[in-house]
This record gives structure tokens, sequence and C-alpha cells, in this order.
């Protein structure tokens, strides 16, 4: 009899501990608004996060600045880029500093976050831009450069001492990323994610179709620290997950129809934000697996400059 009375009484404390802990985890998966619609202009791109949580993204109020979010949606301009120059992707490498891709003066630009002075760290003039850049483990950065003009582009390799080589050309080359094993270099260009063979030196090989879509362009893209790519689809207004072995896993719907790149976030790495044209303003949502810069965030060295 007293176990049956032990019994009655656990059991629906363990029923209501286990459906309050259902109740409070979070909604995975559904986009919200961070920051207010126009409150960066239509060029909104390049997102990235800082070793703080920090977020980062281009063209803040106006062209030519980089905005910095917290966490809570709060918005400012963190500096103005020198006249002429509008940036595009953004990266940190593993001293904390930020990269810029300045697409109309064909540079790579870099930020001390603690001084916020800008300095020139390539310049390639054969660039149509750069548009959007990755970084591999060792701090050597891939920038994609597209001519949309003309419909083709290009990708290239920028060396920790700012050499540029350029690795292939191919149609509008976009959104670049690197695997977290630093083995495989992702670039897409229209409808088709291209992968290629990274060796350690950063040259390529064995280029393959990793996926192609039927329909709607692609953007920037992010991998989590498992190998899917997330991947911005401008015009259908989702975030694409796609596996390594080139599977469609899911796609993420958005508010916004037009996102331009993303990035990973949030005291996890789970949180993943969408910089978005037509809204100018940038969404987040959270996913199940942290991302892979977020991660490399967290074995940032002391500073170099």
């Amino acid at each position: 009899m007293k176990r049956s009375l032990i019994l009655l009484i656990i059991l629906p404390a363990l029923f209501t501990f286990r459906s309050t802990s259902q109740t409070s985890s979070p909604e995975l998966y559904q986009s919200k608004v961070l920051t207010p619609v126009n409150s960066f202009t239509s060029g909104v791109e390049g997102p990235a996060v800082d070793k703080n949580g920090v977020l980062y993204a281009v063209n803040f109020e106006r062209q030519g600045t980089i905005g910095q979010v917290t966490p809570s949606g709060e918005a400012s301009v963190f500096v103005e880029l020198p006249e002429g120059s509008i940036g595009n992707g953004i990266r940190f490498d593993s001293y904390g500093n930020m990269l810029i891709a300045d697409y109309t003066r064909h540079n790579i630009l870099k930020v001390d976050m603690t001084t916020r002075e800008i300095s020139v760290f390539a310049h390639e003039p054969l660039m149509n831009q750069p548009n959007d850049i990755a970084i591999d483990r060792k701090n050597s950065l891939y920038a994609s450069d597209p001519d949309w003009k003309q419909r083709k582009g290009q990708f290239w390799r920028i060396d920790t001492d700012g050499t540029t080589v350029l690795l292939d050309s191919m149609g509008t080359t976009n959104g670049i990323e690197v695997s977290p094993d630093n083995k495989t270099l992702y670039v897409n260009a229209s409808r088709t994610v291209w992968a290629y063979d990274l060796s350690p030196k950063g040259e390529i090989s064995r280029k393959r179709i990793l996926i192609e879509f039927p329909d709607f362009g692609m953007d920037g893209m992010r991998s989590d620290i498992k190998g899917n790519l997330y991947i911005a689809r401008f015009g259908k207004g989702v975030v694409a997950v796609v596996s390594p072995a080139g599977e469609l896993l899911r796609e993420i719907p958005l508010i916004g129809k037009r996102p331009t790149n993303v990035a990973f976030g949030g005291t996890d790495g789970k949180t993943v934000y969408v910089t978005m044209q037509d809204q100018g303003n940038i969404e987040y949502f959270l996913v199940e697996i942290p991302g892979r810069e977020w991660k490399m965030q967290k074995k940032q060295k002391p500073n170099k400059k």
C-alpha cells in the first residue's frame, strides 16, 4: 500500500516536470525580426558575430558603414569605412580582427576591434569586387568575385601576408564557405553549389557539384560544426540546409523574400542571423547545431595587429 501511494505521488510529479520542460524549450526554425525594417539599407550584407556575441553587418542606416547589433536588437554605427568604400562580406580572423570585403575599391579591409583603426589588408585591381569571403583555420581568406554585367565570375585566395591568388573561374560566384575540417571549399554560383577538395596549403582540386536547385538564386552561406551548409535562397525567402553529401535537409521560411547572407551566434552558437535585402533588416531563428565560425571564435588567440 505504501509503495502504491509513493508511485501515485511521484508519477504525476515526473509528468509535470517533463511537460514543463517541453513547453519551455525554445521554438526551432521559426524566424523572427531582430532589427526594425529599413534600419539598414537594401545593401545589408555580411553578418558576422565576434567572440563577445555582438553581431555586425554592413550598411547600417547608410551605405559605407558597419553596424553593430546587440543580442536584443539594438543597433548603432560601429565604424565608417574610408571614402568610396562599401563593404559586403565580413569575417573575423583567429586574432579577433574584422576583415571586410570592400567591393567598390577591390580591397580586403582590416579593422582593429580595440582602436577601430581601418587598414587595407589586401588590394587586387584585377578583382571585379570582392563579394563574400570565407576563412580557414590558418587565417587564409577565400573571396568570391562576380562580374554581374558579364554574368561570369571567379574566386580568390588571400594569404595571411595579403597576397592574392586566383583559384578558379566560373559563373557569377557568390556565397563561399570552408568545411569544419578545412578539407572542402564550397562556392555557389546561380543555382549550383560547387565543392572542391582543399589542401592544407589552400590549393583546390576535384571540382564537383554538391547540389543544384531548380529555381531561384543563392547568396551567402555558412556551415555548422557538422558540415551542413545554411544557404540564403534569394527570392525564395528561405534558408536551405544542405548536408555535406548534398542532401537538402530542410528549408527554413523567412519573413522577407530576399535573404543575402547568414551567420551563427548566440551564447551557444545556435542562433542564425539573416540579412534581408527587401526588408532592410535582420531576422534570426534558432537551430539545433552550433555554427562552425562561432566555434572558431571561442579559440581566438591574443590579438595580433
